[in-house]
């Protein structure tokens, strides 16, 4: 990808040690090396946008045209349809609630390149007893029954299968057992018989009568630079190179959760009208450009995110630009983003300051659908490097494409550049943009029930009665 686009050497990334020769920046007074943000509501050529049809007619799609561009990439022309099948179901009780779980499979047809195969993972969980059609996450996480979980190791699943062959061997009637209940394993990759997993996030979206689907990222496009020939960016390209506009992993993992939102509008259980996706850290990213892109998720949970995500580009506040371009994070992106970590090449010296587009537009591309931007606390492990103040001036920059699309933002006014994150745990909830610094770590679970309360207030679910009274 340098040589297709003239680079001949790129910045170095800060590092997270901070006794490393180039330890990343934690001093708030060295942050702005970049003040001058983009203009949410101004047209490239200088006109402002003043009403919602400008917008959505004009402002909009030049944004999405940046984006694809200069930062994700395009999703090229032809990508092969998927055709999804289940392939075991199973009948559980999880968060004390009847639920049928089922295994899915999307086949991508590969046809054009037989040796490149794409089948996306992917588990759906559904409420046994609903009183009509459910809302429902697609959280990007390994596909995997809830309750038990899957082993993932080769020598777990060897186990498991043998100590079934045992049973059946001194009483046939398991056999049937085991048919019934494909999802259950003796064996986990801890050990044997160890508990179900404790993921608090599904349980409570279980017990608040939502549906889940758990979507395999590394199903649809491996997370590294090798396999950019590979997963559904290999087989679009037919294992060849992709080139500098086209798209990268984050915008490939955001096709397939598309792809899975195709099949999900096919079920009667779910409300397609009130379906969201769900993503921490890289599948924060992943779960913020699939909402920007894709009009059809009306919502969104964009977990500990940073750069790439919420945080802005022009920032200096732990992770950089630079950290993308130069180290384990390009495939994420699109080619063309190398520009913007160039020291020295065919375009000249280029940063952060040079994107055309950051990060508050990209979120003010969900508006005016639901967004909740939410954070940890360093103390807990959700690093400084992720730019907790930075992400919530994003947050804050983006609101005006809320108000003038006739929704609500944070409340907090729109001087980004003064605002100051509130205290861990204030609720900026009352908006169609949401804000939560919880008190734990790298993870979203802590907001969760939040999350669920405040989207159930905005689709007018009644209590007890969700998906029988939603807003439409």
């Amino acid at each position: 990808m340098m040589r297709q686009l003239g680079i001949v050497q790129l910045h170095p990334g800060a590092s997270g040690d901070p006794s490393a020769p180039d330890p990343a920046n934690y001093d708030p007074a060295k942050a702005d090396p970049y003040p001058v943000w983009p203009d949410l509501l101004k047209m490239a050529n200088g006109r402002p946008v003043t009403n919602a049809a400008m917008w959505k007619q004009q402002r909009r799609p030049e944004l999405i045209g940046l984006f694809e561009r200069e930062v994700y990439g395009r999703i090229p022309a032809g990508v092969p349809r998927v055709t999804w099948r289940i392939v075991s179901a199973d009948h559980e009780f999880f968060a004390g609630k009847p639920v049928v779980a089922q295994q899915l499979v999307g086949h991508v047809d590969n046809r054009a390149a037989p040796l490149i195969a794409v089948d996306i993972r992917a588990t759906l969980v559904l409420p046994a007893k609903a009183n009509g059609q459910v809302p429902l996450l697609v959280m990007f996480a390994p596909a995997r029954y809830p309750s038990p979980s899957q082993p993932k190791a080769i020598e777990a699943a060897r186990l498991d299968a043998a100590l079934k062959a045992v049973l059946i061997t001194r009483d046939p009637s398991f056999a049937s057992v085991f048919a019934a209940h494909p999802g259950f394993e003796f064996v986990k990759p801890g050990g044997f018989v160890t508990p179900p997993p404790d993921d608090s996030r599904v349980t409570d979206l279980i017990a608040a009568g939502w549906g889940v689907a758990l979507l395999d990222t590394a199903s649809i496009q491996p997370d590294d630079g090798a396999g950019l020939r590979a997963g559904i960016i290999g087989l679009a390209n037919k294992g060849a190179p992709r080139t500098p506009e086209q798209w990268g992993a984050l915008r490939a993992w955001g096709w397939g959760a598309s792809r899975l939102l195709d099949y999900l509008e096919t079920r009667s259980e779910v409300d397609a009208f009130h379906v969201g996706i769900e993503g921490v850290s890289r599948w924060g990213k992943a779960a913020l450009v699939t909402a920007a892109f894709d009009e059809r998720f009306a919502m969104v949970l964009i977990g500990s995110s940073g750069e790439g995500g919420v945080k802005p580009h022009r920032r200096n506040f732990g992770e950089q630009v630079e950290n993308l371009t130069g180290t384990g994070g390009y495939h994420w992106m699109a080619g063309n983003f190398l520009k913007y970590g160039t020291e020295q090449g065919r375009f000249g010296r280029k940063t952060a300051g040079d994107l055309p587009v950051d990060s508050h537009e990209l979120l003010a591309l969900v508006a005016p659908r639901l967004a909740f931007v939410s954070y940890g606390v360093p103390e807990q492990g959700n690093a400084n490097w992720l730019d907790q103040q930075g992400s919530y001036m994003a947050t804050i920059a983006a609101g005006p494409a809320w108000t003038l699309l006739g929704k609500h933002d944070l409340g907090r006014g729109d001087n980004f550049r003064e605002a100051t994150m509130p205290r861990q745990g204030t609720d900026l909830l009352d908006g169609e943009l949401a804000w939560r610094q919880h008190g734990g770590g790298h993870t979203d679970a802590p907001n969760m029930t939040h999350f669920i309360a405040w989207a159930n207030r905005k689709f007018g679910y009644a209590k007890g009665d969700v998906g029988a009274t939603a807003k439409h």
